[in-house]
């Protein structure tokens, strides 16, 4: 039986999608807080999750991070009703499967979560995390974020630091270049553009610096003759956004393990 989780600080909401579910043939659990919704999803690994984005104390693009982390393939179908246009675009930064307002046709929320359910679940060829209770056995290499982006920066530490990476974020490039002169990470994951000091002239600098490690470079731009300079500036790679977290996980690796050849 397909496992949903529910995720609603609004209790009538969860029981009404509950029984709808149910109805269904799913197997139904469901949360009226972000931190129970978590509990749940490491608990039972359901198959689609429903996150409204408007909670107290931990809303859903908090909930969604922690779920990336834990999971980057992991189905989230956000219940938007009131989410403004930058929370929507948070969240599809975080890879959100689906967007269903609130007040549409049930039945419309019905089909996305049987779209979702039957599509084939991506294998995962990376080490459990720590959600499990399992160890993850610690990588002494270390790998520096630098994206002014705070909630995409936060992922990727965090997802970095549970798959055993010493993983650390900054927000701006001065601060990446101060890092990086004082302790240079193994490898570099570079946001391009970036206010104060872009990703291209944080590059230069280090080039100029001598440094030696992998640089990654990740953007959302999809303009020719920008990714014509940076591609001439000699990245690893470069990963359009929003980045998916085991093909950036897969290039981080082959950084580090070129960088022994």
């Amino acid at each position: 039986m397909i496992k949903v989780l529910i995720v609603d600080d609004d209790q009538m909401n969860c029981d009404l999608l509950q029984s709808v579910f149910t109805r269904h043939g799913y197997h139904v659990i469901s949360a009226t807080s972000g931190r129970e919704g978590l509990d749940l999803f490491r608990a039972h690994t359901p198959r689609v999750t429903l996150l409204d984005l408007r909670m107290p104390e931990m809303d859903g693009l908090t909930v969604l991070k922690e779920i990336r982390a834990l999971d980057p393939h992991a189905p989230v179908i956000i219940l938007g009703g009131g989410a403004t246009e930058m929370q929507e675009n948070q969240a599809r930064a975080l890879r959100a499967t689906d967007f269903i307002r609130k007040g549409l046709s049930l039945d419309v929320l019905v089909e996305a979560v049987s779209r979702v359910s039957q599509q084939p679940v991506p294998s995962i060829t990376t080490q459990p995390s720590l959600g499990n209770g399992n160890v993850i056995e610690q990588i002494d290499e270390s790998v520096l974020v630098v994206d002014d982006e705070s909630l995409l920066c936060d992922l990727l530490v965090r997802f970095l630091s549970l798959r055993g990476y010493r993983a650390s974020g900054v927000k701006d490039g001065h601060e990446a270049l101060r890092i990086v002169e004082d302790r240079p990470p193994d490898a570099i994951v570079l946001d391009l553009i970036m206010p104060g000091m872009p990703g291209i002239e944080v590059f230069r600098a280090l080039r100029d610096k001598g440094y030696s490690g992998g640089i990654i470079i990740m953007t959302g731009s999809h303009n020719e003759e920008l990714l014509r300079e940076a591609w001439s500036l000699g990245p690893q790679e470069i990963l359009i956004k929003p980045v998916d977290l085991e093909r950036l996980l897969t290039a981080i690796q082959l950084v580090l393990v070129c960088r022994e050849c």
